[in-house]
């Protein structure tokens, strides 16, 4: 068989691609500072040029933000196969907490270490094998490859989401649909579709009292503070039981289908392992739901930052001229962000002390939730090519997370997704020490290769 070659081609030299994934994670391409914007240039270039020593045609598209990497390979069939994929990276701070150096890639116990690895660059390159080796291996492409890869995802930008709105048609024309793997399995022997994602709407709500900080014996008791002001705000807005209490939240959460509660009874998930994995006592949240229902398709109110007052060594006995909260709200599919975020600034509002002033920002950004229909054929050809490449059966999950141009592919293009996650939630993503676990570089290489073959 004609993919039997490309997996011989990619047994035979697994050790240079990894060596070609280690030069491309040396690349300290950070898009959120802009001191390493020389290295998100440079990080681009050495893609661009890698794409176009395979033999495609490959380029740069300048944008107002950071470049978009394209390459495009013709095949014996014209339906086309959109790969998306980004080439920066997180900050590694703090840095202290890296056991080994984030842009020196280190090999240890079958995972490769280093920013970068399982966010996205390892995840993606992984397409890019799978192109060479039926390039290599069987002299050409059995459908047209084009690959999209954006340089600014890890800070917002909007360079790519343009572009495809600008030239959906284009992009849109004989595609099958749209590969993304920046997710996870479900475990390292259980590869996995993601069938859906929640999405966010971000807040940033501060509370201000007296002109400046003041003594807290001197004005305690006549003057309010603001931190306890936020703290009462934050209180209003979600219980300790993870529920929240915002009126008309949950109006338009969808309902879990018969066969995504089935699904999740079958994976059989284990609390206590993700009690080990991030160090908790106990897990939180809603109890009349099952954990794995809670972490993909229950909405959330999370506080991702509290500050205010005096936060340096030893007291200083004031009350805080000011206190800020940065919120986050996860949202699961017929939720509107828009809506939403002003149902949440409403009741914050209504909630809010009358002794401070309140100022609200955010909420007009972010992503809603999607879901794809498991049944469509690109998600089938996905599932048995998983399931070729890693052999073993591929699941359905859910991710809390939110990849924001995936829902633009979704909107503008009108086209399948195929989320296909090669990583691990215990990764280490936007986190020190992030790794990749080797073989599942490899054999998402594999699982790639059959799919474009049975397109």
């Amino acid at each position: 068989m004609a993919t039997d070659k490309a997996f011989d081609y990619i047994d035979q030299n697994k050790e240079r691609f990894l060596e070609e994934l280690n030069e491309f994670l040396r690349f300290p391409s950070i898009s959120a500072q802009s001191d390493h914007n020389k290295d998100v240039l440079a990080c681009g270039g050495w893609l661009k040029d890698h794409l176009a020593n395979l033999g495609l045609e490959a380029g740069i598209i300048e944008t107002e933000g950071k470049p978009i990497v394209w390459a495009r390979g013709r095949g014996r069939s014209s339906k086309k196969v959109i790969f998306y994929g980004h080439y920066d990276v997180q900050p590694v701070d703090p840095l202290e907490e890296w056991r080994t150096p984030p842009f020196e890639p280190t090999v240890k116990d079958g995972y490769i270490y280093g920013r970068g690895t399982t966010d996205d660059k390892g995840q993606f390159f992984a397409h890019v094998k799978a192109v060479e080796s039926l390039l290599k291996a069987e002299g050409e492409l059995p459908c047209e490859v084009l690959f999209l890869v954006e340089g600014e995802e890890e800070s917002n930008g909007e360079a790519l989401a343009d572009y495809i709105k600008e030239n959906k048609v284009e992009l849109a024309s004989r595609a099958v649909g749209v590969v993304v793997s920046d997710s996870s399995m479900y475990d390292e022997r259980t590869p996995a579709i993601t069938y859906a994602l929640r999405g966010v709407v971000p807040l940033e709500v501060t509370v201000k009292g007296p002109s400046c900080d003041l003594h807290s014996g001197q004005y305690g008791g006549a003057i309010g503070n603001p931190a306890i002001a936020l703290a009462h705000i934050i209180s209003e807005c979600v219980g300790i039981d993870g529920k929240v209490k915002i009126k008309g939240f949950y109006d338009d959460v969808r309902k879990l289908e018969d066969w995504e509660r089935e699904n999740v009874k079958k994976l059989n998930y284990q609390d206590s392992s993700l009690k080990n994995q991030v160090g908790v006592k106990n897990l939180f949240g809603e109890k009349e739901f099952a954990t794995l229902e809670r972490l993909w398709a229950r909405p959330t109110f999370e506080v991702n930052g509290i500050f205010g007052g005096y936060m340096g060594e030893g007291g200083k006995t004031i009350i805080p001229a000011r206190a800020t909260a940065k919120i986050t709200m996860r949202l699961v599919p017929n939720m509107d962000l828009k809506k939403t975020a002003e149902l949440a600034k409403g009741h914050i509002r209504a909630v809010c002390p009358d002794f401070v002033e309140l100022e609200i920002t955010g909420g007009d950004a972010g992503a809603n939730a999607v879901i794809f229909d498991k049944n469509n054929e690109l998600i089938k050809a996905g599932v048995e090519a998983l399931k070729k490449g890693f052999g073993s059966e591929a699941v359905y999950i859910g991710c809390g997370g939110s990849i924001p141009v995936t829902l633009t592919f979704w909107e503008e293009l009108k086209k399948p997704i195929l989320l296909m996650g090669l990583g691990q939630d215990s990764d280490g993503a936007h986190s020190p020490n992030e790794r990749f676990l080797i073989s599942s570089f490899i054999n998402g290489a594999k699982a790639s290769a059959y799919l474009l073959n049975s397109i």
